[in-house]
């Protein structure tokens, strides 16, 4: 199957897969000090991090896990989450959703990494407050400290 174009989502590098499965893959690329999402956890998702350069912080039920290179992390549904990239490398990892829904919102907030400063754009006010009024209907349960 074509792999989908790369885009920057809230400041991450993201390409989702195309895949027909029952589950969402994407490939993404965490800068150096950007931190993840809101934390938030999922009602009915299974979510999995593959990091496979670099490593990443997250942050699982307010506890902090390092994950490096060769390593992954599973969160199951109801966990709250987040996650930041506080090294001085980037971080390369593969993402996982089961089942299938949440690549829908990569591509509803992707901006394509063609365009100039798509990076900046990808955490523009009006996006991030898109997501904080939309995160919900995919399965994206914020939870603001």
């Amino acid at each position: 199957m074509r792999n989908e174009l790369e885009s920057w989502v809230l400041g991450h590098k993201v390409s989702v897969q195309n895949l027909s499965g029952d589950y969402d893959l994407s490939i993404g690329e965490s800068l150096s000090q950007v931190p993840g999402p809101p934390p938030h956890y999922h009602e009915n998702l299974h979510e999995s991090f593959y990091i496979v350069a670099g490593e990443m912080d997250f942050i699982i039920n307010g506890e902090q896990r390092n994950v490096k290179a060769g390593e992954s992390i599973d969160i199951p549904p109801k966990t709250l989450h987040t996650f930041v990239n506080s090294k001085s490398e980037n971080c390369k990892w593969v993402n996982i959703h089961s089942p299938k829904c949440f690549g829908e919102f990569f591509r509803k907030y992707g901006i394509s990494a063609s365009e100039e400063n798509a990076m900046e754009k990808s955490v523009a006010p009006e996006i991030i407050q898109q997501v904080l009024e939309t995160a919900g209907d995919y399965d994206m349960i914020i939870q603001m400290e």
